[in-house]
């Protein structure tokens, strides 16, 4: 009896060694680690990258920066030209702005020359400077 536990025994273990010995190259390498973990993954658990390494998780932040803030559109016509797409607009209320072109007006290659009316958007931090969105005809 002993001895048929001792072969049963041994065919067991031969036969562990066998199928570990098989997976191991796989089931100890970076890709492995990475398919363990992606189907076990739990909020708590380190977020893994494709080489199986630790990568930081993206916070959603729609919730921290949810209230933003509108900016404030008014017309204004251009007071003065100055370098590197830079003009003065003179506001209804007589006040100067520094304002740019924006990305898209410079994409078309908008012309704008003392006179003209634009709009501009002014953010409701900095008073002083704006971006130029629309030329008036």
């Amino acid at each position: 009896m002993v001895a048929a536990v001792t072969v049963v025994a041994v065919v067991v273990v031969a036969v562990v060694v066998t199928v570990t010995s098989f997976q191991l190259p796989f089931w100890n390498s970076r890709e492995a680690r990475y398919h363990r973990a992606s189907h076990f993954v739990s909020k708590s658990a380190p977020a893994l990258g494709k080489t199986g390494m630790r990568v930081k998780q993206r916070r959603n932040r729609t919730d921290i920066f949810s209230v933003k803030e509108e900016p404030i559109e008014i017309e204004g016509s251009i007071h003065t030209v100055l370098p590197g797409t830079m003009f003065r607009v003179e506001l209804p209320n007589k006040h100067l702005v520094l304002a740019t072109i924006s990305g898209k007006m410079r994409k078309r290659w908008i012309r704008l020359t003392v006179g003209d009316r634009v709009k501009l958007e002014m953010s409701p931090y900095d008073l002083d400077k704006a971006r130029i969105v629309w030329r008036m005809r």
